[in-house]
């Protein structure tokens, strides 16, 4: 499909940072804006700078909020044409068995159990409308390798946002593309400013990845470092099973897709 605008987008994590960032480069190009967020004076702040933008409360780790989210989205702009799953925060820094378990289910409930609301609350709707659209969820170069050390409740969560990411593309129809937004390090509040200010600015990130999303791309990327991060991981993997893994005379014969596509293809 050629480049595509959507005509209204709801953008969760849209008050601060790379979601408001987005937003604003959207609004740019004629998109009707909603954000969600936490409720409070910087998501009023926000929708005010971005003209026509509306705000609306939402705790994405809770269901019925994003329920509530869609609802609200549906009978203000009509059609939702873009959803952008980005809310998420920072996860606990410390070694695996120091961290309190019922600190990481908490990080869990915002930054995976937030998207797979999003996804739930909006997918059958977005499916109905016969508009093209497309749900993007923002994972992190966190979803392919560890960008740090002690940061594995982050990390985990953003590997599980990109597997749900990918099994969510296969559940929905042509008209409604799903995909992965990778961040490298961009500056934003969710770490501590005096290390967060290194990164990339946001405003910058948008404009790299907003033809991206307009391009409606499987992944979303920005950073060309992560490349060889991402080799430093695959390159081992596909050597060790160049080694370690038993050759098949037909290598497909445990592939799960090629079983399942067989026993398709035996029962039309």
């Amino acid at each position: 499909m050629s480049d595509w605008l959507p005509a209204s987008a709801v953008i969760t994590g849209g008050a601060s940072g790379i979601g408001l960032a987005i937003a604003r480069e959207l609004a740019a190009r004629g998109t009707k804006i909603m954000l969600a967020d936490l409720p409070g004076e910087r998501l009023d702040e926000a929708a005010r700078s971005i003209d026509g933008a509306t705000a609306q409360p939402c705790d994405v780790s809770d269901l019925s909020q994003a329920e509530a989210l869609s609802v609200a989205a549906f009978d203000a702009l009509g059609t939702v044409e873009l959803l952008l799953n980005n809310a998420g925060v920072g996860g606990p820094r410390g070694k695996l068995w120091e961290i309190d378990p019922d600190v990481a289910r908490a990080h869990f409930d915002t930054n995976y159990w937030g998207v797979w609301n999003g996804c739930k609350a909006f997918a059958q709707r977005m499916v109905e409308q016969s508009a093209p659209s497309a749900i993007y969820n923002t994972a992190s170069e966190n979803s392919f390798f560890c960008a740090g050390p002690q940061m594995g409740t982050y990390i985990a969560a953003k590997h599980a946002v990109l597997g749900l990411t990918e099994s969510i593309r296969e559940d929905l129809p042509e008209h409604v593309h799903a995909g992965a937004i990778i961040p490298g390090w961009v500056f934003t509040d969710i770490g501590p400013e005096k290390f967060m200010h290194y990164g990339m600015a946001a405003n910058e990130y948008a404009s790299i990845v907003v033809p991206q999303l307009l391009a409606r791309e499987r992944f979303v990327v920005s950073h060309y470092s992560n490349v060889r991060r991402i080799r430093e991981r695959v390159e081992p993997l596909l050597d060790s099973y160049e080694r370690n893994a038993p050759r098949e005379k037909d290598d497909g014969a445990y592939d799960v897709r090629d079983v399942i596509g067989a026993m398709r293809r035996s029962s039309d």
